[in-house]
């Protein structure tokens, strides 16, 4: 899809809010975890080389580290406030998008928004991000008020190597070296 200008069309901004009734701190941290499943991306673990760092590369790979999902870059990180990257589905051919996570203290806890910017219009990126928006807001919400994400997220988490062993062949691991976001 491209706008008149034959450029590729771009989703309108997306912004997913939820409060969370848990201190800002605890948020934050839930949200930032690196080398551990995260029941809120879909079973997930959130490699780095060094640590979530501006202008450093990240992935989220599968349990086992055989599979890519998604490849990207830390745009901002402003802990406890707001953390940005890139980010582009191993799975698809579309072009890297933004996703925004801003937390803010409000009465009885912290304010969550996950936004989106930068999205690929008619893509198969963009029918993934509204539904997946939801499922990570929640579940994020549920581990850090309970410890324990919703049925929806123990079920990814079950499910994660079930898909792995459905995911194509250009999402394997090797094939998304860090940085590689082609």
């Amino acid at each position: 899809m491209t706008d008149p200008a034959g450029k590729p069309a771009i989703a309108p901004r997306s912004v997913y809010k939820v409060v969370i009734h848990a201190p800002i701190r605890i948020v934050w941290d839930t949200l930032v975890k690196t080398d551990e499943v995260l029941p809120f991306i879909f079973g997930a673990v959130c490699n780095t080389e060094d640590g979530l760092k501006v202008g450093r590369p990240m992935r989220m790979i599968t349990r086992d580290g055989k599979y890519a999902t998604v490849v990207g870059e830390v745009l901002e990180f402003s802990p406890p406030h707001r953390y940005a990257h890139t980010m582009k589905f191993t799975q698809y051919p579309d072009a890297l998008a933004t996703v925004i996570y801003e937390l803010k203290e409000v009465a009885g806890g912290t304010e969550f928004s996950l936004i989106t910017e930068n999205v690929p219009a008619g893509t198969q990126t963009e029918k993934s991000m509204a539904p997946g928006s939801k499922f990570i807001a929640e579940n994020l919400k549920a581990v850090a008020e309970t410890g324990k994400p919703l049925f929806s997220g123990r079920m990814a988490v079950m499910m994660a190597p079930v898909f792995g062993l459905m995911a194509p062949a250009r999402c394997r691991i090797e094939n998304w070296p860090f940085g590689k976001y082609e």
